[in-house]
């Protein structure tokens, strides 16, 4: 199934106006409020598309698309959209904000407790989580934006008041999300001989290295970043002491919520109280990815084109910026730590804490690479090893295979893939954090690759991928119900899935939108030049350019007359070709070819009227 982005966004939205518009009004339902992270991943899957990419743009009625309005009719007309749409996202602001003023940013539904017989606290509800963070950084950013261009192509005195309370809403919020950002990252060290170092040098060493090596292998890697981490960075004096010891391992990320201990960021914002984190200092591996993604958005072309930041928060983005880059340097070289046998080949991956393993953490780990390679312009060689891990990844979460009786592969889907709460227990019953995204995910990286490669045969195998992960993807939405045209209803691709009840997975659905986005950008690159086809397009090119200037030594044509006429369009046609050759070989060789085709059609009419 190939991938059209622009009618799957259309389709998303359509199903997005019956479900969250009910008479021109937006709707939250009955889960609305019930968790930030929910609530912001729904407003993201109109809010995302309509600031990323300029076909789908909402913040000027005046260059809104026919189709797009159509897919919306159930918010109104092209005047009325914006307006609905920034009551919505005022409306999240106002659910989130606490009584103090302070905005939230709790977990709410999307917790659960390990105890099936315990039930979860309100205080633990209420517990601020990194997901929520980072959706609040994109959510924020992309409303920034939208009001940026909106403000002036209105003189309404009840909207421009609603765009005041929204920038200010907005700002307050993302400045808050940043420092909720900066008090989750963490580092852990640990001796070689715990278990958490016997852990990872297991991982580490592949039976390529002998165990002593490993740990000097390490050191010699990762000195740089030890260095940067203990000088540039405040961690707290314990783990500065640690770092110093160059003979114990140390890992780094964010933690799923604030990490106990943290010390408060100074910040001239009120963002109220900042409150104390209960989370064990421990990255985690989900909870990394979901920051690296919310922080890339800090430092985009869009948030740098339009100074989307204040100076207090450029500071900040300065900040969350040097944690993101030595995180993504951190898990890039794990992953590839031995030549011979890269550890994230080694599937599934295991984690040094609770010894965890699964497919969906080397799917996290894997998420890391591509946006390390993104960042670095990775070699072929990194690109087509990590084409095969994502492949054997579709294969091992039964994507492109077929599910076996009593797969253990079906829990990635349903019920998921539980990720214990560190810490939480402090509080009451220990939490889980349940991830049902996995073929979301993958076809989120995937379509990322895509855009990367600049290797003919990768770029292919990853189309081809894409397609196949895209094609399940799809079959999953559901067909009744509320959330009809939305996500998630596993038993329509894997019937066996245990029956569940619930409401559409907004955390699915998002992912899937991002995923349109992404592969609507990739559509907008030129596509990968050929060598061959350019060296083709070259000779062809001469060739019909001679030929052009045989014709033109005879008799001056006719201006107005059939053989001048091909004769113009043969001249402006091979100027094109030559134009395009370097970008578009292919194309250049088909108008080549069908100059070549005309110029010899004009050939053989002289010649058979010369009566040769």
């Amino acid at each position: 199934m190939r991938i059209k982005p622009r009618q799957h966004l259309l389709d998303i939205w359509r199903a997005m106006a019956r479900n969250s518009f009910d008479g021109g009004e937006w709707s939250w339902g009955k889960w609305g409020g019930l968790s930030s992270v929910a609530d912001a991943e729904r407003l993201l899957c109109l809010m995302y598309p309509a600031t990323e990419i300029p076909g789908f743009r909402l913040d000027d009625p005046d260059l809104t698309q026919d189709d797009v309005v159509r897919a919306l009719e159930g918010a109104g007309g092209r005047t009325e959209i914006p307006v609905l749409l920034m009551g919505a996202v005022a409306d999240f602001m106002r659910a989130h904000t606490g009584q103090d003023g302070r905005p939230t940013f709790a977990g709410g539904h999307y917790f659960a407790s390990e105890d099936g017989g315990r039930e979860l606290t309100a205080e633990q509800r209420e517990v601020e989580v990194v997901d929520s963070y980072s959706m609040s950084v994109t959510l924020c950013l992309a409303t920034l934006g939208f009001l940026r261009v909106y403000g002036t192509n209105t003189a309404r005195r009840d909207v421009l008041h609603l765009i005041e309370e929204l920038r200010n809403a907005c700002g307050k919020r993302l400045t808050a999300a940043m420092v909720g950002l900066l008090r989750s990252f963490t580092v852990k060290v640990f001796d070689e001989g715990s278990p958490e170092g016997r852990t990872l040098c297991e991982l580490l060493g592949q039976g390529q290295l002998p165990a002593r090596l490993v740990p000097q292998k390490f050191q010699r890697r990762f000195r740089a970043l030890r260095t940067t981490l203990g000088e540039d960075l405040f961690l707290g004096v314990d783990v500065h002491e640690a770092l110093r010891d160059e003979g114990r391992l140390f890992e780094c990320g964010w933690a799923w919520s604030l990490v106990k201990d943290a010390p408060r960021v100074d910040v001239d914002t009120d963002i109220g109280v900042q409150p104390d984190g209960i989370a064990a200092p421990a990255p985690h591996l989900h909870f990394t990815v979901v920051a690296l993604d919310g922080i890339q958005d800090l430092f985009s072309d869009r948030t740098l084109t339009l100074g989307l930041l204040d100076g207090e928060q450029q500071r900040l983005a300065e900040a969350l910026r040097l944690r993101w880059e030595i995180t993504q340097r951190y898990w890039s070289g794990v992953a590839r730590f031995t030549d011979e046998r890269w550890p994230l080949e080694d599937i599934p991956w295991r984690t040094t804490g609770r010894q965890l393993e699964s497919s969906y953490l080397s799917l996290s780990v894997a998420a890391i690479l591509v946006q390390d390679l993104v960042r670095r312009r990775a070699t072929d060689e990194d690109l087509t090893r990590t084409v095969a891990v994502m492949e054997r990844l579709a294969d091992r979460g039964r994507i492109t295979t077929r599910m076996t009786r009593e797969d253990a592969a079906l829990a990635l889907h349903r019920p998921g893939v539980a990720l214990p709460l560190e810490g939480s227990e402090a509080l009451g019953p220990s939490m889980r954090w349940t991830m049902t995204d996995f073929s979301a995910q993958l076809l989120k990286r995937t379509v990322q690759l895509c855009a990367l490669s600049r290797n003919l045969p990768a770029y292919d195998r990853l189309v081809r991928l894409a397609e196949h992960v895209f094609e399940h993807v799809w079959q999953r939405r559901m067909t009744e119900g509320e959330g009809a045209g939305l996500w998630d209803d596993v038993r329509a691709v894997y019937p066996e899935a245990p029956r569940q009840e619930d409401p559409p997975s907004w955390a699915v659905t998002e992912r899937v939108t991002e995923c349109m986005v992404a592969a609507h950008h990739l559509y907008e690159q030129n596509p990968i030049r050929s060598a061959e086809l350019a060296s083709l397009a070259r000779g062809l090119l001469s060739e019909a350019t001679h030929l052009l200037g045989r014709e033109q030594l005879q008799a001056e044509p006719t201006a107005g007359g059939q053989r001048g006429r091909a004769l113009k369009r043969a001249e402006v046609t091979l100027r094109r070709a030559d134009r395009i050759l370097d970008e578009l070989p292919g194309t250049a060789c088909a108008l080549t070819v069908s100059v070549l085709s005309e110029l010899d059609a004009l050939a053989q009419a002289r010649h058979d009227g010369q009566g040769v």
